[in-house]
């Protein structure tokens, strides 16, 4: 009786949890000033929820606790929203799909393009991309010196990938001559800055306010070099 007991207790601690972590969500969402339908926001949470399911056996992200995955996951990659233009995006070692998937779930008539050179992390953003139904998604196993895209991108993106300089270097190529390329980085950047050669291919750094995130976070908008 105890041990049923003690599992009923667990079951409503999960509930509580969830419904605490929708809302955690849904505060974050509006504190960026976005509007998202309900559908959209259950499609994040899923993402979430299969990111720590995975996360068990594949380690992806050092992030265990699927609140903590809301803040530095999900809501960190909203935050660079209103800085990315589709409807073609490339996400450059893209790893457990961030930004690449959020993005791909909040705007569904982009085309997003998840690039990376780690099959053991592609396995899970390829999973999630059939189990949140992301018809707008697909990914690239290859590393991005070698990728040849059929069109250019509107937008490159990275939260993870190397350097400045690699970005602006591999970024350019595959980037339409009107495009974005952006970096996302914690802290400002300036040893990466000070390192590029040529300062003048960064167009600015901008700070984001990360909700429920008591960490910088910025967003490096650099030029397209020929």
């Amino acid at each position: 009786m105890a041990y049923f007991a003690r599992r009923a207790r667990d079951r409503q601690t999960q509930q509580r949890n969830a419904v605490s972590n929708e809302q955690r969500l849904q505060k974050g969402i509006s504190a960026l000033n976005l509007e998202l339908d309900l559908d959209i926001q259950q499609g994040l949470m899923e993402f979430v929820n299969l990111l720590v399911k995975w996360n068990r056996v594949y380690n992806l992200t050092s992030v265990r606790k699927p609140q903590d995955m809301i803040a530095r996951h999900v809501l960190d990659s909203l935050a660079v929203l209103p800085f990315v233009e589709g409807p073609r995006v490339l996400d450059i070692g893209t790893g457990a799909g961030l930004p690449g998937l959020v993005l791909a779930l909040v705007r569904p008539d982009w085309e997003v393009v998840l690039l990376d050179s780690s099959n053991k992390k592609l396995r899970f953003v390829r999973q999630a991309i059939t189990d949140l139904a992301l018809e707008n998604a697909s990914v690239e196993h290859i590393r991005i010196e070698e990728y040849q895209p059929p069109a250019l991108f509107d937008t490159v993106i990275s939260r993870a990938f190397s350097s400045l300089q690699d970005m602006v270097e591999y970024g350019s190529p595959v980037c339409r001559p009107e495009g974005k390329i952006l970096a996302m980085k914690g802290v400002y950047p300036v040893t990466e800055v000070e390192a590029l050669t040529d300062p003048s291919v960064v167009q600015s750094v901008e700070r984001l306010e990360v909700p429920q995130l008591n960490a910088e976070r910025h967003v490096v908008l650099l030029n397209r070099t020929e």
